[in-house]
């Protein structure tokens, strides 16, 4: 996306986060709206956000698809990769080239695992408020291109509407209600990774394609991921009711 086309692009993405940034908005429906608008701007396969938890331990929030999520989880696991890295110095780690062992000295194990998912090249932004860090906006190329100075400052500002998105700016200031905030979002995360589990088995489908059906299902009718969450998990919801993903060779016909 180039030119006129990505500023247009890029203009709406940000009155669409304004316009969610209402009282008791979904921040993770959001995140994950910015993890996918992150590979539409930015000529990148793949996108994922990571954040801090009470204890300041990472934990997935948001990817923009399944491969992504697991290669993330497995840098936690491992408590190495760019990611981690970048959360614990507060700088960012860009083009780094995956194939190179020099570029990855440090994270070795990382760097295999991103290779075997078919990335070439990563980029980890932080999550930040001033001096504060609170996450990581991290990035994937299935082909090493170099992102210049321009996608990278981009990059940035999406991660600094995650970190505005997250935080919400009138509680930026009190420690003991941001980290309530975190604590919801991190917590929520985890039903709804149970709901796409649970979904794609019933489903025989994908785990992205089950999400996606959730999601629609959930904006559609106005509902907060967290909460149909929670009541499909207690057996409270009927989820013959979602539509089921369509299915290779569906014909609409």
């Amino acid at each position: 996306m180039i030119g006129m086309a990505r500023e247009r692009r890029l203009a709406e993405i940000f009155v669409e986060v304004a316009d969610s940034l209402v009282e008791d908005f979904d921040v993770i429906d959001l995140l994950q709206r910015l993890s996918t608008r992150c590979v539409e701007l930015l000529d990148v396969s793949a996108a994922g956000i990571l954040l801090a938890d009470a204890h300041g331990e990472l934990q997935i929030i948001a990817a923009s698809d399944e491969h992504t999520r697991l290669l993330e989880l497995f840098a936690l696991q491992h408590d190495q990769g760019p990611c981690v890295e970048c959360y614990r110095t507060g700088t960012a780690r860009t083009n780094v080239d995956l194939a190179r062992a020099e570029a990855t000295a440090g994270w070795p194990r990382f760097a295999a695992r991103a290779r075997e998912t078919g990335y070439a090249a990563t980029h980890a932004i932080p999550l930040r408020l001033r001096n504060r860090i609170v996450g990581t906006l991290n990035l994937f190329q299935k082909t090493p291109h170099r992102l210049g100075d321009d996608d990278i400052a981009l990059a940035q500002a999406l991660a600094d509407v995650a970190t505005i998105a997250i935080l919400q700016q009138r509680t930026l200031e009190q420690s003991h209600l941001e980290n309530s905030q975190l604590e919801t979002a991190l917590t929520s995360r985890i039903l709804i990774e149970q709901v796409k589990g649970v979904l794609a088995e019933r489903w025989n489908s994908s785990v992205d394609d089950a999400f996606a059906a959730f999601r629609s299902y959930a904006r559609s009718r106005r509902l907060r991921l967290s909460d149909l969450a929670t009541q499909i998990i207690s057996g409270d919801f009927d989820t013959t009711t979602i539509p089921a993903p369509a299915r290779p060779g569906d014909s609409s016909d």
